[in-house]
């Protein structure tokens, strides 16, 4: 089997870096590299081709996604022209929507990763790009009357909590809840 193409190469590594990106979303970082490669169509001796370890590879799939995140809250603003409590709304509704519960692997990381980042050294890039991420994404939420800090929790709690007892009404009872506390409060 002949050499891959320096664009190639540029190419797969997107692919397995958007692939752990997703897979650690929906279901965290323990994702065996053999599952990952696997589902990036890829086979398991490329990985070692592109990234040092699989610690590497989780620390540039945390980055991709909270540039994705970065993304959203960039286009949210930009479709609402600059309108940040539109925009928030917007973010609300899709945010706390049963869509986002039962997709997580093209879901928040803030909430899809925050235990798998909890368990991590705290010296890896994973964690200072997870903090910044927070801190951005509750600054994106902050108003002049209510904090963004207090929003996110509020988001991600409601998130996390539905995500655990879907299958139940309480699961769509915990995003309505939060919804109305975010809206009403806003």
């Amino acid at each position: 089997m002949g050499r891959v193409s320096q664009a190639q190469a540029q190419e797969n590594r997107r692919r397995v870096v958007d692939t752990a990106s997703r897979l650690f979303r929906e279901q965290g970082t323990q994702v065996s590299v053999a599952d990952l490669m696997k589902a990036a169509g890829l086979t398991h001796g490329a990985f070692y081709k592109q990234f040092a370890s699989k610690e590497a590879l989780v620390d540039e799939a945390t980055v991709h996604a909270f540039a994705e995140l970065a993304r959203r809250h960039t286009a949210g603003l930009a479709q609402y022209e600059g309108r940040r409590d539109a925009a928030q709304e917007a973010l609300f509704d899709a945010y706390l929507s049963v869509e986002h519960r039962d997709a997580p692997a093209d879901g928040c990381p803030v909430a899809a990763l925050a235990s798998d980042i909890a368990r991590e050294g705290g010296g890896r890039e994973a964690r200072r790009v997870y903090t910044e991420g927070v801190a951005d994404f509750a600054d994106f939420l902050a108003t002049d009357d209510q904090d963004g800090i207090v929003r996110l929790c509020t988001l991600f709690g409601a998130l996390v909590l539905s995500r655990a007892t879907s299958g139940s009404p309480l699961s769509e009872e915990i995003l309505t809840a939060a919804r109305t506390a975010l809206t009403e409060a806003g």
